[in-house]
C-alpha cells in the first residue's frame, strides 16, 4: 500500500515540475511579441535589438528544458 503511494506521489510531482515549461511557452511568446511591437514602432532600431531578442528566448527556452529534465529525473531516477 504505501508502495503504491509513493509511486503516484512520483508521477504527481513529474507532473507538477514540468508545469515549468508552460511558463517557457508563455515567456517565449511574450518576448517575441514585445519585439514585434516594438520592431513595428521603431523599424530602424530593430537590427540592433535582435541579439537580444535570442539571448531572451535561449534563457526562457532553457528554464523549460530544465523543468522537463527535473521531471524526467523525479520518473526515472528518483
Amino acid at each position: 500500500m504505501e508502495g503504491n503511494i509513493a509511486e503516484g506521489m512520483k508521477y504527481i510531482g513529474a507532473g507538477l515540475s514540468t508545469l515549468g515549461m508552460i511558463g517557457a511557452a508563455l515567456g517565449v511568446g511574450n518576448i517575441f511579441a514585445s519585439f514585434l511591437n516594438a520592431a513595428m514602432r521603431n523599424p530602424s532600431a530593430a537590427p540592433q535589438q535582435t541579439g537580444n531578442l535570442f539571448i531572451g528566448m535561449a534563457l526562457a527556452e532553457a528554464l523549460g528544458l530544465f523543468a522537463f529534465v527535473i521531471g524526467v529525473i523525479i520518473l526515472f531516477v528518483a
